[in-house]
């Protein structure tokens, strides 16, 4: 998907907005009750609108439904002063009710037909990262690291044919339950010129 330099500066910070809202200091989902808490906080960030729409458009995350990809995927290519208007984009992109609700206090504003259309198309984006991460068959990072052998196997770039490398996760030679990791430690000392401890 081609993004234009509007979305592609504005889609990182989207998803770094939606990260920092997703979990707590104890590492713990809190991220639906956060977007409730700024849901609420919407009217209060209006005159954020034009200069932080990232601040703003997560409140309607998972708010929207896409009847068509085809025309957001064409909008994420578009500059800001190429964008349709809200009204003719609402007739493929459709509201939660909650959201409806939402929109209705952005739309009040100047500047909040240009802010629908953009926190849609971030939506959208968003959503189309999880898709090809959640899909093996597409996610490119799962394939990252992984080699061809020469009869067309995959090998692992730090393992074996099934990438583990003996029982401590390394080439040590020995799977078998003998093996003494001290020894193996005094062994390696040694070949980096140390003295070994009797």
């Amino acid at each position: 998907m081609k993004f234009s330099r509007f979305f592609e500066d504005l889609i990182s910070v989207y998803n770094a907005e939606l990260d920092d809202l997703r979990t707590d200091s104890e590492g713990k989902d809190i991220l639906r009750g956060r977007l409730i808490e700024k849901r609420e906080q919407l009217p209060f960030l209006l005159p954020m609108m034009a200069s932080n729409p990232e601040m703003l458009a997560v409140a309607f995350h998972t708010g929207f439904r896409f009847m068509n990809p085809l025309v957001m995927e064409a909008l994420a290519s578009k500059e800001a002063n190429k964008h349709p208007s809200w009204a003719e984009l609402s007739k493929t992109v459709k509201l939660e009710p909650w959201a409806e609700k939402l929109s209705e206090i952005v739309l009040k504003d100047a500047d909040g037909a240009a802010f629908m259309v953009t926190a849609a198309c971030l939506e959208y984006l968003n959503k189309s990262k999880q898709s090809r991460q959640s899909s093996p068959s597409t996610s490119a990072d799962e394939d990252e690291g992984d080699e061809q052998n020469e009869d067309g196997s995959e090998l692992k770039e730090n393992g074996d044919l099934d990438g583990n490398y003996g029982r401590h996760g390394r080439d040590d030679g020995d799977d078998g339950d003998d093996y003494d990791l001290g020894e193996a430690g005094s062994d390696w000392l040694a070949e980096q010129g140390f003295d070994r401890k009797d």
